[in-house]
């Protein structure tokens, strides 16, 4: 355990005692649980004291795979919580990272959880049905893209489903997306999600309705006129059961919550993913 988590944990434990009489049970219960989140970091290269958002998701989508229970996982994210407010008012930290993650409730289940090799069984059926001929191929082409740019760049969905067309800048490598409170951001892409894109911009003009122009990347004949996210989680769980997956697993939401949890695993910064994923 690093010894600078260490000492701040026995700092906080210290104080659950002293100022709220916390039980000896109850406080070997948060140590239990801010050690197995220390252990997750750990093994992830990163810290607790500057952990941010993105690796608590990820930690309790791990939670999930392991087959841990909504209560389990409720009460770790609890302690979380418990910690980095000590770590606020200690002046240790300026923000919370657990302050904007929404816990499990009673009754329900961990969010969905998508492993690498499914997410992979979701492309490839999109790719395979792209590759068709006749009247749905630019169906096939549309979704391939979204889900595409999907996990590639961890946007949000209302934000995926009404990107402007000027979000695509000619021979740019890249996305300007528009986030909460209008601030503007540059997401990357790589060459699938740019291949999907290009071939999708192909048959764009046949989501148009005739004699309108769209402004929109992913036009619609919907009254929004763009396509709507019930309709895109429609289209995925059509996409799921064709690759052997429970529908029921699958949405943009674990998509992107997919997004961020592969590229935790695979050694990505973590501040990096939280400026390019927020």
């Amino acid at each position: 355990m690093p010894e600078v988590f260490s000492r701040r944990l026995e700092g906080f434990l210290e104080m659950l005692a002293a100022e709220r009489a916390v039980a000896a049970r109850t406080l070997e219960a948060y140590r239990h649980d801010l050690a197995d989140f220390a252990a997750f970091v750990d093994a992830r290269g990163g810290q607790v004291i500057s952990a941010e958002s993105a690796l608590i998701r990820a930690y309790l989508a791990s939670m999930t795979q392991a087959g841990l229970s909504a209560r389990t996982a409720a009460r770790r994210l609890s302690s979380l919580r418990q910690f980095y407010r000590f770590l606020c008012a200690e002046g240790v930290r300026r923000d919370d990272p657990s302050a904007v993650i929404d816990g499990p409730r009673q009754g329900r289940s961990l969010p969905k959880f998508l492993s690498e090799a499914e997410v992979n069984a979701l492309l490839a059926r999109a790719a395979a049905r792209a590759k068709r001929q006749g009247a749905k191929r630019a169906e096939a082409l549309r979704l391939q893209a979204l889900l595409e740019l999907l996990y590639a760049t961890g946007m949000r969905v209302s934000e995926l489903v009404a990107l402007p067309l000027s979000a695509v800048k000619r021979h740019s490598r890249s996305l300007i997306v528009k986030g909460k409170g209008g601030k503007e951001r540059m997401v990357p892409l790589g060459g699938p999600a740019l291949r999907a894109l290009n071939a999708y911009k192909g048959v764009r003009a046949q989501f148009i309705r005739e004699g309108v122009e769209s402004r929109y990347l992913f036009p619609s004949r919907a009254a929004g006129g763009y396509l709507t996210r019930q309709r895109f989680a429609q289209m995925l769980k059509q996409l799921a059961g064709e690759a052997g997956l429970a529908p029921e697993k699958v949405s943009p939401h674990a998509l992107r919550h997919a997004f961020a949890s592969h590229l935790l695993a695979h050694g990505v910064d973590l501040r990096a993913l939280q400026k390019g994923a927020p």
